[in-house]
């Protein structure tokens, strides 16, 4: 005989969102970072357990996404550009990517400069001289130009160890070069690298797979990442550098809630549904503080909830993630080099100022989309003849505007697609003004738009 009671359908147990899991994280991280720094050391320069604790959880989240970035930017660039045999008007697509991307970079850099100017963060700093020093690795044209040359087709570099042992890192720069000539090739040879990119496109699906199970970790690392950032640092460091710290996330507030909504209202497209649409996208970024971490996100959620055809959205969103940096090679830049000026007493001509666009507009790939933006800031300072001690000034609170930097760069690596695809007409404005219901963005989702967690 049947009971009423197993007659009733089972309930599964129904999880937050994403985006509800990574807030949840947030404020999770940011109280444990409280009571750990309560706590105090153990000792002299001797994080306690609750730190340690923080610091481990939240650093193996980022060497997970550091070990998965190699295959992932060369097979996402390759399938991106053999994809573009199957759009109409590549080249021209292309093309006006790029012109977006200098436009957008422009306006950050010319904000960034002007309220440099304006809050002078470099006068109103109560950092001590002694923190200033050079930073280990640093940035310059030349070494730029010839990073981008490829020492081996993995673009693996090698560094001796004190104790005699030999590290090995990768170059994003130099897979990047690597990936666009082999995507480049694949196009010119036709039909006959059908079987190549057959297994480009497989091995794409594992590793993007591979990525997603990375991501699921997303909201525990907040935790760590954010408690982490606030137990070592709490708000002395924020309290030195007030003003620059309020003149970034002024500048980075003001591209991403100021810029882009202008640009999206003048192409005729929502506020409204950009940022509901692009929200899963934001929040891993400023979490995983690694614009190449989140491209398949950033891809996914440009493609089902933004509209942009697969085609073009598979070459213009990977191509951004290496490229596209408003926050960390415009903003972040800008501000940080009129504030190492004011610091040191130093003036700027006219002639540093028209330098510091440049290097933003023209040296953003210099970041390659990896964590930080120290590369992208010693290239302004050295181009600018500024003292690289000045980087040393800044390190201690980069975790903390590392991402509001890392989420404005994904927006408008979302962002670019977006308003590219509306005026070439092929955009999906069915798409793009749907109905935000449902799972945020995972890797089996159907192509239909999908919610943003909100």
């Amino acid at each position: 005989m049947t009971t009423a009671l197993s007659e009733q359908p089972t309930r599964k147990l129904r999880l937050p969102s994403f985006g509800i899991q990574v807030l949840i994280g947030l404020v999770l991280g940011v109280v444990l970072g409280l009571v750990a720094r309560s706590i105090g050391p153990d000792a002299v320069d001797d994080p306690n357990w609750l730190t340690e604790t923080l610091s481990t959880v939240g650093g193996v989240f980022v060497t997970l996404l550091r070990t998965i970035v190699p295959p992932l930017v060369f097979l996402a660039i390759v399938a991106s550009i053999a994809n573009l045999r199957d759009v109409t008007g590549a080249a021209r697509l292309a093309w006006k990517t790029l012109t977006w991307f200098a436009i957008t970079a422009l306006i950050a850099v010319s904000i960034g400069i002007v309220l440099g100017l304006v809050l002078q963060p470099g006068d109103h700093a109560s950092v001590s001289a002694d923190v200033a020093a050079a930073p280990s690795s640093t940035g310059s044209w030349l070494d730029f130009l010839t990073g981008i040359v490829p020492a081996n087709v993995l673009g693996l570099e090698g560094s001796a160890g004190d104790d005699g042992s030999v590290g090995l890192s990768f170059n994003v720069l130099q897979i990047l070069v690597v990936a666009i000539a082999v995507g480049i090739a694949t196009l010119k040879v036709g039909e006959a690298a059908d079987p190549f990119l057959a297994v480009v496109r497989s091995a794409l699906a594992v590793v993007q797979k591979v990525l997603w199970w990375i991501i699921l970790l997303a909201p525990i690392a907040t935790v760590g990442l954010l408690g982490n950032a606030v137990a070592t640092y709490g708000w002395d460091a924020l309290g030195s550098l007030g003003t620059f710290t309020v003149a970034i996330y002024l500048g980075l507030a003001l591209v991403m809630f100021g810029v882009y909504p202008i640009l999206l209202r003048l192409n005729g497209l929502s506020v409204r549904q950009f940022f509901s649409g692009a929200w899963p996208a934001l929040s891993l970024a400023f979490v995983s503080r690694s614009s190449i971490g989140t491209m398949p996100v950033t891809e996914s959620v440009t493609e089902r909830n933004l509209g942009v055809p697969r085609a073009y959205a598979s070459f213009a969103v990977p191509l951004g993630a290496t490229t596209k940096m408003d926050g960390c090679a415009s903003i972040y830049p800008a501000i940080s080099a009129i504030f190492v000026a004011q610091f040191f007493g130093l003036d700027l001509s006219i002639t540093d100022y028209v330098l510091i666009v440049f290097v933003s507009v023209i040296g953003s790939a210099a970041t390659a989309g990896v964590t930080g933006a120290t590369v992208m800031l010693t290239l302004t300072l050295s181009t600018l003849g500024l003292p690289l001690e000045g980087v040393g000034l800044l390190l201690a609170i980069d975790p903390i505007l590392d991402m509001g930097r890392t989420a404005t760069n994904v927006a408008g690596q979302a962002l670019v697609p977006t308003l590219v695809a509306k005026r070439e007409g092929i955009l999906d404005l069915d798409a793009y003004n749907a109905r935000r219901t449902g799972t945020a963005w995972r890797e089996d989702a159907p192509s239909e738009a999908l919610a943003t967690a909100s």
